[in-house]
């Protein structure tokens, strides 16, 4: 078996990308374009302001978003890959009715990302080290769900800072 990432390192990584205002943030700016200074709370009236200010602030931090003067809140490169990868994790669990037929985008994301988490610890040789809710899946749905763990694996390789535990803030 050869290690893909630490439990810790998928731990962190999947709590971050599953987070549901997380995922609300960086797909609205892809669809929608830079949200403009002061506009967040209007531009995502579902998500309370605490929850809007820590995705911000993650997003920040791992490099996902940035402020570009004069229109707002972008996304970086990485952020606009996430989206990409979001948008492909979507599509395959709306095309094979994952978990449920009718599902929220974001918790279709979460279930697949969660899906995906017990085979980015650990692989066979043969590349098989699955979970076990991918055996009650079709053949097709195993094959296609392959191509979005591929994508997450190539992302978390190329973004190891969502890997990373962070160090607690000093108390002062």
């Amino acid at each position: 078996m050869t290690s893909l990432f630490t439990p810790a390192e998928v731990r962190t990584a999947v709590e971050l990308l599953a987070s549901r205002p997380l995922i609300r943030l960086v797909t609205e700016i892809d669809d929608n374009g830079a949200i403009p200074p002061r506009r967040l709370a209007a531009t995502l009236p579902d998500l309370p302001r605490h929850q809007q200010r820590r995705a911000t602030e993650a997003a920040r931090a791992h490099g996902l978003v940035w402020t570009a003067p004069g229109t707002g809140l972008e996304l970086t490169e990485p952020g606009s890959e996430l989206a990409d990868l979001y948008d492909a994790a979507a599509r395959w669990a709306r095309r094979h009715a994952y978990p449920t037929p009718v599902c929220e985008f974001s918790s279709r994301i979460r279930h697949v990302l969660d899906l995906l988490t017990p085979s980015l610890v650990a692989q066979d040789a043969d590349g098989s080290s699955w979970p076990s809710g991918a055996r009650l899946l079709s053949a097709e749905a195993v094959a296609d769900l392959g191509r979005v763990r591929a994508l997450l694996i190539q992302w978390l390789a190329d973004n190891p800072q969502v890997t990373r535990i962070s160090e607690p803030e000093p108390v002062a």
